[in-house]
């Protein structure tokens, strides 16, 4: 859910106001309105710049300390304070030794090429080329395809073959100065350098490299810290500056005004503390149009999908939050798509695993992951698909055969519930217009859920062979006929009947076509799962079939390797597949239903950075 936010005014004396900030971002509760952006803010946008400089220096010297990933065995030094000069110049140093490191893996890099073309040529003297230009002769160095050789180069040219590789004739040819060597053949254009040279060159590359890694990693167990100190406080400066850009100064610049959001829950204590400071506080109205930031509260269950929402958009301030609506429609999606009971069990057993080893940012995900492995094993359950395995074909399951779900089932079933979500967004956003405008604007899309539901009631179950009762028929009609008066001729109040009527025949038009537009989208559950299912079924075939004539012995190990490399490419093909898919159906096909806007701004407020 979205919390309740309050709106406040802060009026205080300009030479308090610094000490007003200073308690404001110890309290960590007010969330400042923004008036201007750092791109209008010279000093904010340097500030920013300074900022994104260390930002990436830290993670390479985080790297640096962990190594291999294991626990890192590097004697950290205690953070100490740096000025900003200081700082400075260390941030300097470092992306100085960065430029130089990247430097010399360019030049490494360029002369590991050169290497490799002077291997085809040989370790030869330049010097001794020099003495034969001196005596009057030219020796040259030519390239053509092996074939295009032509042996009447050797009497004439003194050409001689050095090497063949990959249908290419390198070649020399030794002639007077002055004679020039016509040959089918391209001239070659040599490194400055011999081959031995070339490899000094290169191994004093690669230990200038080693030298600079070692004298890096004495920088990260050394600074790394008080670089990470000196982040934070550019962090609390920047924050402090862009709090004092967006403060609006009365009186002659006498007083300092400055207006925030709090959490409602916050604003007593918020008040009662700066009634105690001598500071002056007053709560405002919010007005429409006021760009009121978000803090979502949710349970544990629903914060797990609260990534989904936030991939999005979060919720503006007068809009329902949607992940509670969303998490459940989104588990069932996965599990229809996913579709194989083995490939949920194989999720949840690896998050499960996954979760002891992992950092604790990445859990709530492995978390979410879990409940989407739990519903890929139950709907596998229903349909009757392990690894790829039809359930149905094992004599074991005989007795349950006629319980699981056939594929026309699950066609029946996608479409059923793609009509189910889509009336049930039209719901959310029928609440949405109530909450927001008020009852009266709110009957004609409360009467299209109506309708629509009186209408699949009354010609969809007949469909599945499930029959109503004369007299729920008859309620159904009633509820249709009443729904399309609300459609046709209040759809928008405080307008004439005409225009009702006009704008009922248009949304009924964009109605229709678009209910069977996104119906059909759902139908992709079942045929996504369909697929995962056959391709598992298809691997079992390959392991068994392509292996029958070996031996035992060598018959396990190669239906093993054919089963994991089958099934891990149809299970990552899954996992995409299961993913984006029902983020789609929850993006596209949801939010236009319930009228999801977004657009919301995270409740940030303004405080000191956390030390660790």
């Amino acid at each position: 859910m979205i919390l309740p936010m309050k709106k406040y005014a802060f009026m205080v004396y300009h030479k308090e106001y610094e000490a007003f900030l200073f308690t404001l971002r110890e309290l960590g509760v007010v969330h400042v309105k923004e008036t201007q952006t750092v791109g209008d803010n010279a000093g904010l946008q340097s500030l920013a710049e300074e900022e994104k400089r260390i930002t990436p220096l830290i993670h390479r010297l985080k790297k640096l300390n962990e190594g291999d990933g294991k626990e890192s065995e590097v004697a950290l030094a205690p953070a100490y304070m740096l000025t900003k000069p200081e700082g400075q110049r260390l941030v300097e140093a470092l992306e100085g030794l960065e430029e130089e490191k990247t430097r010399l893996h360019t030049l490494r890099l360029a002369l590991e090429k050169d290497i490799e073309y002077m291997t085809h040529w040989g370790d030869f003297s330049r010097e001794a080329v020099g003495r034969l230009k001196e005596a009057g002769y030219t020796l040259g160095f030519y390239t053509c395809a092996a074939s295009r050789f032509n042996p009447e180069w050797e009497e004439k040219y003194h050409a001689t073959v050095i090497r063949n590789a990959q249908s290419v004739c390198y070649f020399v040819t030794l002639t007077p100065a002055g004679v020039t060597v016509e040959a089918d053949a391209d001239a070659a254009k040599l490194p400055d350098y011999s081959l031995s040279e070339l490899i000094a060159r290169r191994d004093k590359a690669a230990a200038d490299i080693q030298s600079l890694d070692e004298k890096m990693k004495g920088f990260a167990a050394s600074e790394y810290n008080a670089l990470k100190e000196f982040g934070k406080n550019l962090q609390d400066e920047y924050n402090l500056a862009k709090v004092m850009t967006q403060t609006e100064r009365q009186a002659g610049d006498k007083l300092m005004l400055l207006e925030g959001w709090i959490l409602a829950e916050s604003a007593g204590q918020l008040e009662k503390h700066l009634a105690g400071s001598g500071f002056y506080c007053r709560e405002l109205e919010i007005q429409e149009g006021d760009k009121v930031p978000v803090k979502l509260k949710n349970n544990s269950y629903v914060r797990l999908f609260e990534p989904i929402t936030r991939m999005f958009s979060l919720p503006g301030y007068t809009e329902f939050d949607p992940t509670p609506l969303l998490a459940p429609f989104f588990m069932l999606f996965f599990g229809l798509c996913f579709g194989d009971g083995g490939y949920g069990l194989f999720v949840l057993v690896a998050c499960i695993f996954l979760k002891k080893k992992m950092p604790a940012d990445t859990k709530p995900i492995l978390s979410m992951l879990q409940w989407l492995g739990g519903t890929a094993i139950l709907i596998g359950a229903l349909t009757g698909t392990f690894f790829g395995v039809a359930l149905t074909d094992i004599s074991m399951f005989e007795p349950v055969k006629e319980f699981f779900l056939t594929s026309d089932n699950l066609m029946t079933i996608s479409v059923i519930i793609g009509l189910v979500h889509i009336v049930f967004g039209k719901g959310v956003a029928a609440s949405k217009t109530q909450a927001q405008k008020g009852i009266k604007y709110s009957i004609a899309p409360w009467a299209w859920v109506f309708a629509i539901t009186a209408l699949l009631l009354l010609f969809g179950l007949p469909v599945l062979d499930v029959h109503l009762p004369q007299v729920v028929e008859y309620a159904c009609y009633g509820i249709a006929g009443l729904s399309a008066l609300a459609i046709f001729f209040y759809n928008s109040p405080g307008k004439s009947i005409f225009a009702n009527f006009g704008a009922g025949l248009w949304n009924t038009y964009n109605a229709a076509s678009g209910l069977l537009g996104d119906t059909l989208s759902y139908i992709r559950l079942f045929a996504i799962g369909l697929t995962g299912g056959i391709l598992g079924g298809v691997f079992n075939l390959l392991a068994t079939s392509m292996t029958e004539t070996l031996p035992l012995v060598a018959r396990i190990p190669a239906m093993l390797v054919i089963l994991l490399i089958g099934h891990g490419l149809n299970f990552g093909l899954c996992m995409i597949s299961s993913m984006v898919h029902p983020v789609r159906l929850i993006f596209v096909e949801y939010f236009k239903n319930s009228e999801y806007e977004g657009g919301g701004k995270e409740f940030q407020p303004f405080k000191r950075v956390v030390r660790s």
